[in-house]
């Protein structure tokens, strides 16, 4: 595991695992400040991996994303970013939470407050879909993909 080098002061992040190569991932309480910190990590990394052209889409995703695992988790919430390089590159972003069940897509009435997310996510992204948790865990992931830009 890397030292942990990324977060600023005031930044609350349970763990920096991996930032290293092609791959990124940050473990974040299961607190209203990890949607800034998400947003904030994750714009630092588009920006070392000189892909800012896909910042503000990416940024807004993992908002909508951390957003809805604060609503239904109490456990920590994870945020990886997986470059793919080739000629289809693909940036791959997961938010992983504790909770098994998975988010579903729905139309929200024009005077909603909520139910947008996952429309959004299904709008903007390339492919979008979830997946239990990683072996021997309960929970699930959501991700989405976004192609690369050149």
């Amino acid at each position: 595991m890397k030292p942990d080098t990324c977060p600023q002061p005031g930044w609350e992040v349970i763990g920096v695992i991996d930032t290293e190569g092609d791959c990124a991932e940050w473990d974040f309480p299961a607190d209203p400040g990890a949607v800034r910190t998400a947003r904030a990590v994750v714009r630092r990394q588009l920006g070392e991996w000189g892909l800012t052209a896909l910042g503000d889409v990416t940024v807004l995703l993992v908002s909508e994303l951390v957003t809805n695992s604060l609503r239904y988790a109490s456990g920590p919430i994870v945020v990886r970013l997986v470059r793919q390089a080739g000629p289809l590159g693909i940036l791959l972003v997961e938010v992983s939470d504790p909770v098994p069940d998975p988010p579903r897509e729905r139309t929200a009435a024009p005077d909603d407050e909520g139910g947008r997310g996952i429309q959004l996510v299904a709008r903007s992204s390339r492919r979008w879909g979830t997946r239990p948790g990683r072996t021997g865990t309960t929970g699930k992931t959501v991700w989405f993909e976004l192609a690369l830009p050149g």
